[in-house]
């Protein structure tokens, strides 16, 4: 009798169970399952056992699927059809050995979580009738996975019924790519799903992560977005992070960072790697950063950013609008925008939805402006943080020994200080 329909079965339900020659003798018990992501990652491509006594020596240690059959005795292979020895392919993956207990991404958890079992699923050959495919459907990673490990060996109608008490918690193998398969196999989700997540969410998870798999994922990112989420995590895990990476790849993340905390990084590396990175960079965004490595980490000018608009107090709305088309820096960012006379003294700070609201002909200058409150280069991170407070801040210019705008402090590198103060 041939295995019809999506019959569904699990990777600790198979493991242990027979598989009989075309003559019905056992040929040895299922102990692994061979995928080549070569030929098609989601199949399993061959059962590997573990041989009987009466085995004939010599015999190779893997039946391929599409050679199964189901009979009243269980699993059989099909007339003609023999055990044959491992492929000689570097991609081979071991599904209990690479994958049971390894460490994968739930991108709708948002976290790092344990593979504790994977569901297979016996379908009909598409292209060969007659024969069978075991698909890897998706992996579980729940207590109910879990449950099942744990009383393997039990009746399947037994830990059925205590398994199906817990909820299910699975990742569909769709989502499921996998990272350097010649090694211990990695896991992560498909590069578009992970772009998606927020670098905050990616950053926590990269600490969730071992070490191997922790660069793995660093190193598959996109520049903007590595550079974003290198923002997020300790300067500890940063140089961690970089560490495996030539001065060029270094210097194009931190491109896309803002210049303050790209500043911060570079000052936490020895001398040599800092100027190796600022070598790769391009003129202008070197300048910044080198101009922010010259003040105290702790002080204004270390928490500042250079990115940020300002405009003539002569300017119009549809200036701002310009400028603010123009602007490369982080948009988001951008809540106030700085009036400044032409040699660049702060004169008002207007907010950005004052501007929107705003018909593109009317003069910044005559727009409600907020309460301006600066802070010189040299205060004290305590001092700016206290300011924040104070005031209810949300972004606070620095001015030099002149009183010319250099800087801005945003509120998430205040939040930033006083979690690093913590």
């Amino acid at each position: 009798m041939t295995i019809h329909g999506n019959q569904k079965t699990t990777v600790s339900a198979l493991v242990g169970t027979p598989v009989r020659d075309a003559a019905g003798a056992v040929l040895g018990r299922i102990r692994e399952f061979a995928v080549l992501p070569s030929q098609d990652s989601a199949q399993v491509h061959g059962l590997i056992l573990k041989l009987s006594g009466s085995a004939p020596k010599g015999q190779g240690s893997m039946v391929a699927v599409d050679s199964i059959q189901l009979t009243a005795e269980g699993l059989q292979l099909s007339p003609g059809a023999s055990a044959v020895p491992l492929p000689d392919d570097q991609t081979l993956v071991l599904l209990e050995r690479d994958l049971l207990d390894q460490q994968i991404i739930d991108v709708n958890g948002h976290k790092v979580v344990r593979v504790n079992d994977v569901n297979l699923s016996w379908e009909d050959s598409p292209d060969s009738p007659g024969k069978q495919t075991l698909r890897i459907a998706e992996v579980e990673v729940g207590l109910r996975g879990a449950i099942r490990r744990l009383l393997k060996g039990l009746p399947a109608s037994a830990i059925d019924s205590i398994a199906s008490r817990s909820k299910a918690s699975v990742i569909p193998w769709e989502f499921v790519d996998l990272i350097d398969p010649s090694r211990r196999v990695r896991l992560k989700v498909g590069q578009d799903r992970l772009s998606q997540m927020h670098p905050s969410d990616i950053a926590d998870i990269l600490e969730e992560l071992a070490p191997a798999e922790r660069q793995a994922i660093f190193e598959s990112l996109d520049e903007e977005t590595a550079a974003e989420t290198l923002e997020e995590v300790e300067p500890k895990l940063q140089k961690s992070l970089i560490q495996a990476l030539d001065s060029e790849q270094v210097a194009g993340i931190v491109e896309e960072m803002d210049p303050g905390a790209a500043a911060d990084l570079l000052s936490e590396l020895p001398d040599e790697k800092s100027e190796a990175i600022l070598g790769e960079m391009d003129p202008e965004e070197r300048q910044e950063v080198e101009e922010l490595l010259e003040f105290s980490h702790d002080s204004a000018a270390g928490r500042m950013t250079t990115e940020y608009i300002a405009m003539q107090a002569t300017a119009r709305v549809a200036d701002f609008h310009a400028a603010l088309l123009e602007f490369e820096g982080d948009i988001e960012l951008i809540t106030d925008i700085y009036l400044t006379d032409e040699e660049g003294h702060i004169s008002a700070i207007v907010p950005i939805v004052r501007i929107l609201l705003a018909a593109a002909d009317t003069p910044l200058a005559d727009l409600p402006h907020g309460h301006l409150v600066t802070c010189n280069v040299n205060a004290a991170g305590r001092k700016v943080a206290e300011l924040f407070d104070k005031y209810n801040l949300r972004s606070l210019p620095v001015i030099d020994a002149e009183k010319k705008l250099v800087g801005v402090v945003h509120a998430e590198q205040v939040i930033a200080l006083l979690r690093a103060s913590h």
